[in-house]
Protein backbone atom coordinates (compact mmCIF):
# COMPACT_ATOMS: atom_id res chain seq x y z
CA UNK A 1 0.00 0.00 0.00
CA UNK A 2 2.67 2.79 1.09
CA UNK A 3 4.41 1.52 -2.44
CA UNK A 4 1.39 2.33 -4.49
CA UNK A 5 1.08 5.39 -2.12
CA UNK A 6 4.45 6.57 -3.09
CA UNK A 7 4.73 5.97 -6.88
CA UNK A 8 1.10 8.27 -7.17
CA UNK A 9 2.93 10.77 -4.88
CA UNK A 10 5.83 10.83 -7.52
CA UNK A 11 3.41 10.90 -10.39
CA UNK A 12 1.52 13.75 -8.67
CA UNK A 13 4.80 15.44 -8.61
CA UNK A 14 5.67 14.91 -11.69
CA UNK A 15 2.42 16.27 -13.45
CA UNK A 16 2.80 19.16 -11.32
CA UNK A 17 6.37 20.13 -12.64
CA UNK A 18 5.45 19.74 -16.18
CA UNK A 19 2.29 21.69 -15.97
CA UNK A 20 4.44 24.64 -14.50
CA UNK A 21 6.89 24.31 -16.87
CA UNK A 22 4.64 24.40 -19.94
CA UNK A 23 3.09 27.09 -17.95
CA UNK A 24 5.68 29.66 -16.98
CA UNK A 25 6.78 29.28 -20.59
CA UNK A 26 3.43 30.43 -22.08
CA UNK A 27 3.04 32.96 -19.41
CA UNK A 28 5.96 34.09 -17.36
CA UNK A 29 6.85 33.19 -13.95
CA UNK A 30 5.39 36.32 -11.96
CA UNK A 31 1.76 35.43 -14.24
CA UNK A 32 1.69 32.07 -13.20
CA UNK A 33 0.15 31.24 -9.93
CA UNK A 34 0.03 27.82 -7.94
CA UNK A 35 -3.78 27.69 -8.59
CA UNK A 36 -3.25 28.07 -12.21
CA UNK A 37 -0.87 25.18 -12.33
CA UNK A 38 -2.79 22.67 -9.82
CA UNK A 39 -6.09 23.27 -12.24
CA UNK A 40 -3.85 22.63 -15.28
CA UNK A 41 -2.29 19.51 -13.88
CA UNK A 42 -6.03 18.47 -12.42
CA UNK A 43 -5.29 18.84 -8.57
CA UNK A 44 -5.75 20.52 -5.64
CA UNK A 45 -4.01 23.27 -4.54
CA UNK A 46 -3.32 20.61 -0.96
CA UNK A 47 -1.46 18.28 -4.14
CA UNK A 48 0.88 21.31 -4.27
CA UNK A 49 1.55 21.96 -1.13
CA UNK A 50 2.65 18.65 0.01
CA UNK A 51 5.61 19.07 -2.38
CA UNK A 52 6.94 22.65 -2.10
CA UNK A 53 5.97 25.38 0.12
CA UNK A 54 5.64 28.12 -2.46
CA UNK A 55 6.42 28.36 -6.18
CA UNK A 56 9.16 29.41 -5.97
CA UNK A 57 10.57 26.62 -4.36
CA UNK A 58 9.22 24.43 -7.14
CA UNK A 59 10.89 26.82 -9.35
CA UNK A 60 14.25 25.69 -8.02
CA UNK A 61 13.66 22.46 -8.52
CA UNK A 62 12.87 22.41 -11.73
CA UNK A 63 16.05 24.99 -12.29
CA UNK A 64 18.05 22.40 -10.74
CA UNK A 65 16.41 19.64 -12.38
CA UNK A 66 17.30 20.66 -15.61
CA UNK A 67 20.96 21.89 -15.03
CA UNK A 68 21.92 18.43 -13.68
CA UNK A 69 20.40 16.98 -16.74
CA UNK A 70 23.03 19.54 -18.99
CA UNK A 71 25.37 19.16 -17.00
CA UNK A 72 25.31 15.27 -16.89
CA UNK A 73 26.47 15.62 -20.89
CA UNK A 74 28.69 18.04 -20.66
CA UNK A 75 30.67 16.29 -17.36
CA UNK A 76 31.02 13.34 -19.48
CA UNK A 77 33.25 15.11 -21.77
CA UNK A 78 34.78 17.38 -19.65
CA UNK A 79 36.43 14.31 -17.82
CA UNK A 80 38.22 13.57 -21.51
CA UNK A 81 39.26 17.25 -21.87
CA UNK A 82 42.97 17.82 -22.11
CA UNK A 83 43.23 21.65 -22.38
CA UNK A 84 42.00 24.61 -21.69
CA UNK A 85 40.59 25.51 -25.11
CA UNK A 86 38.85 21.92 -25.09
CA UNK A 87 37.12 22.84 -21.46
CA UNK A 88 36.31 26.09 -22.65
CA UNK A 89 34.34 24.53 -25.63
CA UNK A 90 32.85 22.06 -23.85
CA UNK A 91 31.53 24.60 -21.33
CA UNK A 92 29.93 26.90 -24.33
CA UNK A 93 28.56 24.06 -25.52
CA UNK A 94 26.86 23.55 -22.45
CA UNK A 95 25.60 27.16 -21.99
CA UNK A 96 24.51 27.16 -25.55
CA UNK A 97 21.61 24.50 -24.58
CA UNK A 98 20.47 26.81 -21.89
CA UNK A 99 20.09 29.42 -24.62
CA UNK A 100 18.49 27.40 -27.24
CA UNK A 101 16.11 26.68 -25.12
CA UNK A 102 14.33 30.19 -25.65
CA UNK A 103 11.43 30.33 -23.57
CA UNK A 104 12.81 28.56 -20.58
CA UNK A 105 15.89 31.21 -20.84
CA UNK A 106 13.59 33.70 -20.11
CA UNK A 107 11.79 32.66 -17.55
CA UNK A 108 14.71 32.06 -15.69
CA UNK A 109 15.59 35.61 -16.43
CA UNK A 110 12.48 36.61 -15.22
CA UNK A 111 13.31 34.86 -11.90
CA UNK A 112 16.87 35.99 -11.55
CA UNK A 113 15.36 39.54 -11.56
CA UNK A 114 12.57 38.91 -9.31
CA UNK A 115 15.04 36.65 -6.73
CA UNK A 116 17.92 39.31 -6.80
CA UNK A 117 14.94 41.46 -4.11
CA UNK A 118 14.91 38.35 -2.16
CA UNK A 119 17.88 37.56 0.08
CA UNK A 120 16.98 33.84 1.07
CA UNK A 121 16.60 33.25 -2.91
CA UNK A 122 19.27 35.60 -3.45
CA UNK A 123 21.06 32.79 -1.62
CA UNK A 124 19.73 30.19 -3.53
CA UNK A 125 20.43 31.12 -6.82
CA UNK A 126 23.96 31.14 -5.80
CA UNK A 127 24.52 27.67 -4.66
CA UNK A 128 26.38 25.86 -7.92
CA UNK A 129 22.95 23.30 -8.17
CA UNK A 130 21.15 26.48 -9.90
CA UNK A 131 24.17 28.22 -11.85
CA UNK A 132 27.47 28.00 -13.38
CA UNK A 133 29.20 30.07 -10.85
CA UNK A 134 32.53 31.55 -10.71
CA UNK A 135 33.40 28.80 -8.13
CA UNK A 136 31.94 25.74 -10.18
CA UNK A 137 33.53 27.33 -13.38
CA UNK A 138 37.19 27.52 -11.52
CA UNK A 139 37.14 23.89 -10.51
CA UNK A 140 36.41 23.00 -14.35
CA UNK A 141 39.40 25.04 -16.02
CA UNK A 142 41.67 25.16 -12.46
CA UNK A 143 43.87 22.22 -13.48
CA UNK A 144 44.63 23.88 -16.85
CA UNK A 145 45.37 27.21 -15.90
CA UNK A 146 49.28 27.90 -16.72
CA UNK A 147 49.53 31.60 -15.34
CA UNK A 148 48.56 32.90 -11.65
CA UNK A 149 45.27 34.50 -13.21
CA UNK A 150 42.45 33.35 -10.49
CA UNK A 151 39.92 31.04 -12.63
CA UNK A 152 37.16 32.86 -10.24
CA UNK A 153 38.27 35.67 -12.08
CA UNK A 154 37.89 34.17 -15.26
CA UNK A 155 34.77 32.26 -13.44
CA UNK A 156 33.03 35.64 -12.99
CA UNK A 157 33.62 36.86 -16.37
CA UNK A 158 32.21 34.17 -18.42
CA UNK A 159 29.09 34.43 -15.98
CA UNK A 160 29.03 38.30 -16.69
CA UNK A 161 29.25 37.34 -20.85
CA UNK A 162 27.09 34.80 -20.70
CA UNK A 163 24.20 36.71 -18.49
CA UNK A 164 24.76 39.29 -20.37
CA UNK A 165 23.81 37.67 -23.46
CA UNK A 166 20.88 35.73 -21.86
CA UNK A 167 19.27 39.81 -21.45
CA UNK A 168 20.25 40.91 -24.89
CA UNK A 169 18.88 38.10 -26.53
CA UNK A 170 15.03 38.30 -24.44
CA UNK A 171 15.53 41.88 -25.43
CA UNK A 172 16.04 40.91 -29.39
CA UNK A 173 18.85 43.31 -29.44
CA UNK A 174 20.63 41.00 -31.75
CA UNK A 175 23.91 43.28 -32.28
CA UNK A 176 25.96 40.82 -30.97
CA UNK A 177 25.72 36.99 -31.50
CA UNK A 178 25.78 34.10 -29.21
CA UNK A 179 29.01 32.89 -31.34
CA UNK A 180 30.53 36.91 -31.11
CA UNK A 181 30.13 36.03 -26.70
CA UNK A 182 32.03 32.41 -27.21
CA UNK A 183 34.87 33.44 -28.88
CA UNK A 184 35.26 36.15 -26.82
CA UNK A 185 34.77 34.38 -23.54
CA UNK A 186 37.44 31.77 -25.23
CA UNK A 187 40.05 34.08 -26.18
CA UNK A 188 39.77 35.75 -22.95
CA UNK A 189 40.44 32.79 -20.92
CA UNK A 190 43.37 31.60 -23.20
CA UNK A 191 45.11 35.07 -22.88
CA UNK A 192 45.11 35.01 -19.64
CA UNK A 193 44.82 31.38 -18.01
CA UNK A 194 47.99 30.50 -20.99
CA UNK A 195 51.79 30.96 -20.75
CA UNK A 196 52.97 33.69 -23.46
CA UNK A 197 54.90 31.72 -25.99
CA UNK A 198 58.20 34.01 -26.61
CA UNK A 199 58.96 34.00 -30.50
Amino acid sequence: MARKQQEKSKQTKEELINSAEELFGINGYMATTVAEITTHAGYSKGSFYRHWVSKDKLFLEIVENKLTAYRNSRDQRLDKAKSLAEVMHIIWDFLEVIVEDDNWAKVFLEFTVYASRIQELRDDLSLSQYRLSEKVFANLVRKFIETDYPPEKLGAFNTVLFEGFMVQNALKTGFVSLKDVRETAISLALANGLKKINS
